[in-house]
């Protein structure tokens, strides 16, 4: 297991400083979406057959990790975005389900578009989601108010990783951006791509921009 997310993380930054971009935005949720690189759910059903969903007896032992969450929403977007809750405690192998809330306060309809991180990002590989809104587009229209689940787990395999010892605490940040279309027609936040990468935990990678 370790190996095999060790070989998707590789391929992860090979595929980004190789220059992906908006224009390649199928290509680059399609690996995500196999890898749970950049929050998108990861569909290997391998990472959620019912013995990986529960804690172990040696993860059972472990401390419990406070999974703190925040929420932001783009000075371009008037949405209010808050998450339900300040955190919960989780045991590695523990599912739980956490909410936020879009509120659109202005008077028209608009798509948004969230982008995800945790801190520490070397808790990144372990922190895996069942299912959650990042990367999808969601159409609140003026006056509405939705919830926005995020189910999720935190591998058991993290009380293996020594560079983890004493790390009980993760947050779980999403930014809400308004949505636009690109000339290859696909929807990406509207905002500076070094403004994306930050709030995605890229910054620092170049993303080359393709005709």
């Amino acid at each position: 297991m370790k190996s095999r997310n060790a070989a998707y993380y590789v391929a992860g930054a090979l595929i980004l400083t190789l220059g992906v971009t908006y224009a390649a935005v199928p290509a680059y949720r399609a690996f995500c979406s196999a890898t749970g690189f950049s929050g998108v759910p990861i569909t290997d059903s391998a990472r959620f057959l019912p013995d990986r969903l529960y804690p172990s007896k040696e993860s059972a032992l472990a401390n419990r990790i406070t999974v703190h969450f925040e929420a932001t929403a783009s000075d371009e977007l008037k949405w209010k975005f808050t998450p339900q809750q300040k955190y919960v405690k989780v045991l590695p192998g523990e599912t739980a389900l956490a909410f936020y809330t879009a509120e659109n306060w202005g008077t028209e309809d608009v798509i948004g578009i969230a982008t995800y991180n945790t801190t520490p990002s070397r808790m990144a590989p372990y922190f895996a989601k069942v299912e959650c809104f990042c990367f999808e587009q969601q159409k609140i229209r003026a006056g509405e108010t939705v919830d926005l689940p995020v189910f999720f787990f935190i591998d058991r395999d993290i009380i293996d990783d020594s560079s983890l010892i004493g790390v009980d605490d993760v947050v779980l940040s999403y930014t809400f951006f308004k949505a636009r279309r690109n000339k290859q027609g696909h929807l990406e936040p509207d905002a500076p791509l070094d403004v994306v990468e930050k709030a995605s935990g890229f910054e620092g990678y170049e993303l080359a921009k393709k005709d």
